[in-house]
């Protein structure tokens, strides 16, 4: 780039790309359009986070760790996925925070999949049954019945799929938006791959 100031160097680029996981590319301009101001070039970056997260949504994401949680009571215990793709990442921080936070989202929640996606077929169709019969009971016009069904199926999706679950410790963001924006943050793909939950008296 001609405009970038020549006191940016590639020591400095390497040591933006170190401090926020961004592209060298990405660390660069933000250096130039900052003027060599570290702090602002970080901002700037996570100003275009949510951008970037979905640009490395298809990148292979085969590092992470496997985080555990037993509720006080003994009777509630959680094991979770969540992966990126290099190992720094996955030993920092915000990263380990998400997966703390996850845990104890499954553990307050009991979600049914990480994703919609994962839900069962036989489910989504045993819902749908049931809110198709409610509109009907309910002399809800035909021609608006399909539509009620999907807004009660969102409703449904919301309560039992990770990702679609408003955040317990944040509730006006989903679970979703959040690994989007802790992506976005360390710069790599952050994928929740799976989860399983135990609960004293419940059949696996």
């Amino acid at each position: 780039m001609a405009d970038t100031p020549a006191v940016i160097s590639a020591k400095d680029v390497a040591e933006l790309r170190r401090r926020t996981g961004a592209g060298m590319m990405d660390c660069k301009r933000a250096l130039a359009e900052s003027g060599g101001d570290f702090d602002k070039a970080t901002e700037w970056l996570r100003a275009r986070g949510v951008a970037r997260a979905n640009k490395v949504a298809d990148r292979a994401a085969k590092e992470g760790v496997i985080e555990s949680y037993l509720h006080h009571s003994g009777k509630i215990g959680v094991l979770v996925e969540l992966d990126c793709e290099t190992d720094f990442v996955a030993r920092t921080e915000d990263f380990r925070q998400l997966a703390r936070d996850l845990a104890i989202q499954i553990a307050a929640t009991a979600p049914l999949a990480v994703s919609v996606d994962q839900v069962p077929a036989d489910v989504v169709e045993r819902e749908r049954r049931i809110y198709t019969e409610q509109a009907a009971q309910e002399g809800k016009p035909e021609a608006i019945r399909p539509r009620i069904v999907e807004g009660k199926l969102k409703k449904f999706y919301a309560e039992a799929v990770l990702l679609e679950q408003p955040f317990v410790k944040e509730d006006s963001r989903s679970v979703g938006d959040l690994v989007k924006a802790v992506s976005a943050k360390v710069g790599e793909n952050v994928v929740v791959r799976r989860f399983v939950r135990y609960q004293i008296g419940e059949q696996g």
